[in-house]
């Protein structure tokens, strides 16, 4: 019976498979538990703004005089937008643009007074969404997150083949043989850990593509150029120049033209009778707008729910408060409406409560995969290697290997590129270096390709 690990094909992915998951193990664990933290966002939200919910209704003022307020405890502010409280007993959130470039949430209670205020960028989700999206280190953040997005994408599709039953029967296969315990039950757990999360974890990382920073650019540009942008792009990523937004010069920013006539409160009454999704926001008119250009001369009422197959927008005039437009998530082009419903997706809200439950399992399952990944390897591995698996010696067969990586890399830049920079490592440094090739598992004599 010929050993499977003796195939040329098979010891080639599984090296993929090796370094792959060696390079993304440590962005895996941190992505996958702020990622699952993440997915609760509205509950987050609504406990650290626990104190301004349930308070008492009499003597409520109108939504003129909550912005007045807010205006009144920040002198030098811009007033960006008011989002309408869910309850009647909810204060209102009046977000301002400080004097000094910061941006601020003031609460206040429906008699008029200021309650609470918070840093948008200070919140627990907007941390989480920052060490999701960045690991704190900025661009080079979002680059590294994307580089491991890629690698995950190749080691997620290698260990697909490397699970194939091959005439095996479901033990170990579609459950693991915990029974027989030791390194085969470790490897079971794995391998069927793998299985089962393998779609999920691909939808996941595609949705996240459209945050990135290289892959999402090339996504604009050929968006553009094939005639599929209907509309301002609605979410952040790529060579997006409101992704990274003046925050300075959008908290200092007025309206332009003479005030509006029509009162808020006027806004407001329209706007309670569309049942906008919350969080429910009215801008008023010249208000600036973190995802395109600034708010026209308009009344405009949107949301800002996660759920982006429900945002909508709807304009109103600024002397007599009538509707003069609305847009809907069914406008958008066909590509960015399946964006949007990744997105949702993604973040657990597309479809409440059962969609962040499959995203922590989600989570749970590629924590669990990259643990037993750890052990598996700390296992096998020598004292003076790596403990990568055995180069094939027969690299003429691998052509089917070749194909499939020429592909993925086409579809994913920082993939071919960290491709390349490992060719030429293997090609013009280790063979200077035969100690470190010997430590790797590749052959400084003759290298190899990966």
């Amino acid at each position: 019976m010929t050993d499977i690990n003796r195939i040329p094909l098979h010891r080639t992915i599984w090296r993929w498979h090796f370094y792959a998951g060696l390079f993304v193990v440590p962005f895996i664990l941190v992505l996958s538990l702020t990622g699952a933290a993440y997915l609760f966002k509205p509950q987050i939200d609504r406990w650290e703004e626990r104190a301004w919910r349930d308070l008492p209704t009499a003597g409520a003022v109108d939504a003129d005089a909550q912005v007045a307020a807010a205006l009144a405890a920040n002198p030098g502010a811009a007033f960006h937008h008011y989002r309408l409280p869910e309850a009647p007993g909810d204060a209102a959130v009046v977000h301002l643009g400080l004097a000094n470039g910061t941006m601020r949430d003031v609460a206040v209670s429906p008699q008029g007074r200021v309650i609470g205020s918070a840093d948008p960028e200070q919140r627990i989700s907007a941390w989480l969404s920052r060490i999701h999206g960045t690991l704190l280190i900025g661009r080079t953040g979002r680059l590294l997150v994307e580089l491991a997005a890629s690698w995950a994408i190749v080691m997620i599709l290698t260990g697909l083949y490397l699970w194939w039953p091959r005439g095996r029967g479901p033990a170990g296969i579609l459950w693991p043989r915990v029974s027989l315990g030791g390194r085969t039950a470790l490897r079971d757990l794995h391998a069927v850990t793998g299985f089962w999360v393998s779609g999920l974890a691909l939808i996941l990382l595609f949705t996240a593509l459209p945050w990135t920073e290289v892959w999402a650019s090339g996504f604009r540009t050929v968006r553009a150029e094939m005639g599929w942008v209907s509309g301002v792009q609605d979410w952040k990523g790529g060579a997006n120049p409101h992704a990274a937004h003046d925050h300075h010069a959008m908290a200092t920013m007025v309206p332009a033209g003479p005030p509006p006539r029509a009162r808020l409160d006027y806004i407001v009454l329209r706007a309670r009778t569309e049942h906008m999704p919350a969080p429910a926001i009215i801008q008023p008119p010249g208000a600036p707008n973190a995802f395109g250009p600034p708010n026209g001369n308009v009344w405009t009422l949107t949301t800002l729910t996660q759920n982006r197959p429900l945002v909508r927008k709807v304009s109103y005039d600024p002397e007599t408060s009538l509707e003069v437009a609305r847009s809907d998530f069914a406008e958008k082009h066909a590509i960015d409406r399946a964006v949007g419903y990744g997105i949702a997706w993604h973040e657990g809200q597309l479809f409440g409560l059962a969609n962040q439950l499959i995203g922590v399992a989600t989570a749970l399952a590629l924590f669990t995969l990259a643990i037993s990944g750890f052990l598996m390897w700390r296992r096998r591995k020598p004292e003076d290697a790596l403990g990568a698996p055995p180069q094939p010696r027969d690299a003429a067969k691998l052509k089917s290997v070749a194909a499939l990586i020429l592909i993925l890399a086409a579809l994913l830049p920082l993939l071919a590129a960290s491709l390349i920079i490992l060719w030429i490592a293997e090609r013009l440094v280790l063979p200077r270096l035969p100690r470190a090739a010997r430590w790797l598992g590749v052959a400084a004599e003759a290298p190899a390709r990966l």
